[in-house]
């Protein structure tokens, strides 16, 4: 079994996929792709979504497909770069949709790591990156894992609001019940998806704050 350092309730939900060949491949594949190149995020930071936002207190789900590439960008958290990096376009237009939606002015830094505290799991789908390659690391087996957290959260617990931004996150809808859980869909906030309708004044923010609400949950400040 591979010993992977993680937040305790997420380890012990995940526990089963450590114990699987796919899992020791996966590890191997992404040991010597970090030692034969740069990758990111930094390998103390891969299981930064889980870490940062315990299995219990997941609120929100939002589902991206892999780290950005960039130097200082990714830090394990979906949509999310560290501090003091330009915003990339997506996480430019989240960040006017909420001003739309809500009224909050769009804030100075791009790291989401106050919205996972709340209670939102940034999950990207697959969790490492070549430098100045999207999706290079895609074919490695990270889905299956985090399809697995995925799994976990819909078959132990409810009233969590699912955002779905573009056909790839949109494609996991499958696996969580409407009728126990709030499911978001739109198109990718990108400029390219964005910008031809269906991103803009789809009031995502004020309706999984009101669902939460409904539910005896605490909204998320976005």
């Amino acid at each position: 079994m591979v010993n992977v350092q993680m937040e305790p309730t997420w380890k012990a939900q995940l526990m089963p996929e450590f114990e699987k060949t796919y899992f020791s491949q996966l590890t191997d594949a992404v040991r010597r792709e970090y030692a034969a190149t740069t990758c990111f995020p930094p390998g103390s930071l891969i299981f930064n979504a889980f870490n940062l936002c315990p299995f219990h207190q997941v609120k929100v789900v939002i589902i991206g497909q892999d780290p950005y590439h960039e130097p200082g960008q990714a830090h394990g958290l979906s949509f999310s770069v560290q501090d003091g990096v330009q915003f990339p376009p997506s996480l430019q237009n989240i960040f006017k949709e909420i001003q739309q939606d809500l009224g909050t002015p769009v804030p100075l830094s791009g790291n989401l790591t106050r919205w996972a505290q709340q209670g939102v799991l940034l999950l990207n789908a697959t969790l490492t990156v070549r430098a100045h390659l999207a999706n290079s690391h895609s074919a490695l087996g990270w889905q299956q894992f985090t399809d697995a957290a995925i799994r976990a959260l819909a078959s132990q617990r409810e009233h969590i609001v699912y955002m779905l931004w573009g056909g790839y996150a949109r494609s996991k809808a499958y696996m969580i019940d409407k009728t126990k859980n709030l499911v978001l869909e739109s198109v990718h906030p990108s400029p390219l998806s964005a910008n031809r309708g269906g991103w803009f004044g789809q009031h995502q923010f004020s309706r999984c704050n009101e669902y939460l609400k409904q539910n005896g949950l605490s909204p998320i400040v976005w």
